[in-house]
């Protein structure tokens, strides 16, 4: 690519938008662009895909750059992570950059610090290290460093997968049938896909497969009543009220108006007659209380770091802290117990999170256990098998990393309440 001056202008000007992290990067971006009207759908999506790139190297970006001043940042994101030649961005250069960027091209990432090359905080890098050898946590770290595929979910209510795929030939979009999600499908590129018909009719969502494979360990069956306690804007919830076939009862919890709001338009296009939204003050809320004892299964997707999802929400570095580490712990504990309580003899809970640590993963998990003595793990590998999935590695716990399953980082624990 040739860059203009313009469009450097426009990274420049996006990244001090984005870089003092006041606000969650997507919002900011969506923000930068609304204000910027002017900028075409091709400027857009370069504008995002080197913001993105900058913020999922920005302690490397920091090291390299005299000031780390968002111009010297979107340059040595340019030349150095998307490898762009200095021949094509020439004409938007100024004083001694050209020198300066000459040099950068040719110094090697192998001679850096540890953690510069990891990308990832120093709190991370210290709690990784207790669970995984330097190589590993470097490969993981690299894993996060690319940029995450557009996946999608077939609602098997309105259509099945090779009808799907067999569209998005038609369309000319090419996708193939993702790795282990009987479900999913893997986009090549990332095509505006919200005004495509098989999206405006439900047929499909976009949905990341870890997400899928950690909905699938729910295993909800037709006729059953199931919560979703922390539903979001619902991805999970209308993937279990697809998999009963719009029968029985899918209670979808949210403390936040905001999110649930933005699961009623894919309500809609789901076709789904079982979902039950409803915003909860908290794990105390009547609405939860008046179920106890009473679900089948419970899902709990816990509020967390997020840090198995840092390829596409890579300022979470910056905005995650351990303070905020232990805050999230406390709720971890607080949310699955009161989910625990919804499940009735035989019942099946699902807890997971998409982050990387321990101490949001089987810590809470085996706190859990060691207090509530009527609860057991089920192999979450068994329970994937049962249903033809196959994933090299996992046993007890469900543990999906990007570098390895080509997937968002996500942890999860089946356990049943003992009849």
């Amino acid at each position: 690519m040739n860059l203009a001056r313009a469009q450097l202008d426009a990274i420049v000007h996006a990244l001090a938008v984005v870089l003092p992290g006041n606000a969650p990067a997507d919002r900011q971006l969506g923000q930068f662009f609304r204000d910027n009207k002017n900028l075409g759908s091709h400027d857009r999506a370069l504008v995002a895909d080197t913001v993105y790139a900058a913020l999922r190297r920005r302690r490397y970006l920091e090291h390299v750059t005299p000031r780390a001043s968002p111009r010297e940042m979107a340059l040595a994101t340019i030349v150095k992570i998307q490898g762009v030649g200095l021949g094509q961005i020439e004409s938007a250069l100024r004083g001694d950059e050209k020198a300066w960027l000459t040099a950068l091209k040719q110094e090697s990432f192998d001679e850096l610090p540890f953690e510069i090359r990891a990308d990832l905080p120093d709190w991370v890098i210290e709690r990784l290290r207790k669970q995984m050898s330097d190589e590993e946590l470097l490969a993981l770290a690299r894993g996060l460093q690319q940029p995450a595929p557009l996946d999608l979910r077939v609602n098997t209510m309105k259509a099945p997968r090779e009808a799907v795929l067999e569209r998005l030939a038609y369309d000319e979009i090419a996708a193939h049938p993702t790795r282990y999600s009987p479900v999913g499908v893997r986009l090549r590129e990332k095509p505006a896909l919200n005004r495509h018909p098989m999206f405006l009719d439900g047929a499909v969502e976009v949905q990341d497969e870890g997400s899928q494979i950690l909905g699938m360990l729910v295993e909800p069956r037709r006729g059953e009543m199931v919560v979703d306690f922390c539903a979001g804007a619902g991805g999970k919830t209308l993937q279990m009220g697809a998999a009963m076939n719009s029968s029985g009862r899918l209670y979808a919890f949210d403390i936040s108006d905001k999110r649930l709001a933005n699961l009623a338009p894919r309500l809609k296009r789901s076709g789904l007659s079982n979902v039950f939204p409803q915003r909860i003050s908290g794990e105390n809320d009547p609405k939860v209380k008046r179920l106890r004892g009473k679900i089948d299964r419970v899902l709990v997707d816990a509020p967390c770091t997020g840090l198995g999802t840092l390829r596409r929400n890579p300022d979470l570095k910056s905005r995650q802290t351990v303070e905020g580490l232990g805050e999230l712990n406390a709720k971890q504990r607080a949310i699955l117990g009161a989910a625990a309580a919804l499940v009735k003899p035989g019942g099946r809970l699902v807890y997971g999170t998409c982050s990387l640590l321990s101490e949001e993963n089987e810590d809470i998990v085996k706190e859990f256990l060691a207090a509530h003595a009527d609860f057991h793990i089920v192999p979450a590998g068994d329970v994937l098998k049962r249903q033809g999935i196959a994933i090299p590695g996992i046993g007890e716990y469900l543990r999906l990393y990007p570098h390895v399953h080509d997937t968002d980082g996500f942890f999860a624990a089946v356990m049943e309440r003992d009849k």
